[in-house]
């Protein structure tokens, strides 16, 4: 007997001005033309949904900062600062995909109300038109790199604050999904009816990082007794306020949190239906145990939770490139799939760790049409949605389109063919 399969098909853009393997960075009017040459092209396809990663202030810079958090990274990580605008261009040359950001920081650029702001402002145009039935997906989070917060005011204020930091960002994350979420809901709203930031042992990984802020605590406050709970000032402070435009249409507006935190993913949907990220390389079992939980805890006004609403970002090195014979194009995917994430986590990291490559590999899908498509049908559910990366480290738009249209004329039917569709 058949069965019914659902697996979807999303594309994530980077958009990450990075050197090529030949070293060559290419300059930003032809990483946004790629772009758009790509999104048209993946449009065309029938991708669901086009994913955009945004990223704040330079890399490069930062490399001279005190504390540089990607001290090895070559060239930037993103040349998307304003989702908002490029949502709008994005519709406008497109007929079909949706568009997503994954992710943006309600941390920087002003914070969770400017951000509620853009929002409400970029689906008030987009929805002007009655016929406009594509949503907007906002994939919200902390920020991948702390640096691009800074700025804004996101720094400890404290010695408890600092020894607290690692642990304390994660609740001014909270703190500012609460205020984000609820503002996008039509809220009116103050800093006093916002959730309060009280730190336990339960914030901590470890007694000796719990003890650490403890004892800054007693130092700082002048306590004769180290505290059970320590409660940290708003880090938002504010008068009654509600956002404008106040009557865009919010069944446009779909929302997903990028963080794995548990005790978070409940938190924001328990204010609105809120979808959750998963990284390349998370294992199966976290994949699972999310599941398990979403399914618990997704807003009711979302309806039931399904294994497409966590999208399953995926590296993919595919190569159907004409004069090859198969054998030639796995081993070509494989090397190319080797050097992209070799220089991935160097850059990261300042280390080649043989075996983190090797995890993310046995995440990524590598090889000729046969292969990928096998490998789909062995790592994902068949009512998965899969969230293609095509353009890592790869500037060579014409290669990653072909790449595309393998994907989705070759390798998408062979899957489905595989699971049994009829």
């Amino acid at each position: 007997m058949n069965r019914c399969v659902v697996m979807e098909h999303d594309i994530f853009f980077s958009i990450s001005q990075t050197p090529d393997e030949n070293g060559v960075i290419p300059d930003e009017a032809t990483m946004l033309r790629n772009y758009f040459q790509q999104l048209t092209c993946a449009d065309e396809l029938g991708f669901k949904t086009g994913w955009i990663a945004q990223a704040h202030l330079s890399t490069e810079t930062q490399k001279s900062n005190l504390r540089p958090v990607v001290p090895h990274w070559k060239g930037e990580v993103g040349l998307c600062t304003d989702f908002p605008q490029l949502a709008l261009e994005s519709f406008r040359r497109t007929t079909n995909i949706e568009i997503g950001s994954a992710v943006i920081s309600i941390l920087a650029s002003g914070g969770p109300i400017a951000q509620a702001e853009r929002i409400a402002n970029v689906l008030s145009l987009h929805g002007l038109e009655a016929t406009e039935q594509r949503r907007l997906h906002v994939g919200f989070s902390a920020g991948r790199f702390e640096f691009m917060a800074r700025p804004y005011g996101v720094v400890p204020r404290n010695a408890v604050e600092e020894a607290a930091w690692p642990a304390l960002r994660g609740q001014i994350f909270m703190e500012a999904a609460e205020i984000f979420l609820r503002l996008l809901r039509g809220d009116v709203i103050n800093s006093e009816l916002i959730r309060p930031t009280v730190l336990t042992r339960d914030n901590f990984r470890s007694d000796e990082d719990w003890l650490a802020v403890q004892e800054a605590a007693v130092e700082f406050e002048a306590l004769d007794h180290r505290p059970e709970s320590i409660a940290i000032p708003s880090r938002y402070v504010f008068e009654d306020l509600k956002i404008v435009p106040s009557h865009f249409r919010r069944e446009l507006l779909g929302l997903v949190a990028g963080t794995h935190d548990p005790k978070a993913q409940t938190f924001v949907n328990s204010i609105l239906p809120v979808k959750v990220f998963n990284l390349s390389i998370t294992s199966p079992e976290i994949i699972d145990a999310t599941h398990e939980r979403m399914a618990e805890v997704y807003h009711a006004d979302g309806g039931e939770w399904k294994r497409s609403d966590m999208p399953r970002t995926s590296f993919v090195f595919l190569n159907d490139e004409a004069g090859l014979t198969p054998g030639e194009q796995s081993l070509a995917a494989q090397e190319e799939a080797q050097r992209a994430l070799s220089a991935y986590w160097n850059a990261l990291e300042g280390t080649i760790d043989p075996d983190k490559v090797n995890r993310a590999a046995d995440n990524a899908l590598i090889g000729n049409v046969e292969e990928v498509a096998m490998q789909m049908v062995e790592r994902f559910h068949a009512e998965d949605r899969i969230m293609a990366w095509f353009d890592f480290f790869n500037h060579d738009s014409e290669r990653v389109c072909r790449n595309m249209t393998a994907y989705m004329e070759r390798v998408v039917p062979r899957v489905e063919a595989l699971l049994g569709r009829s």
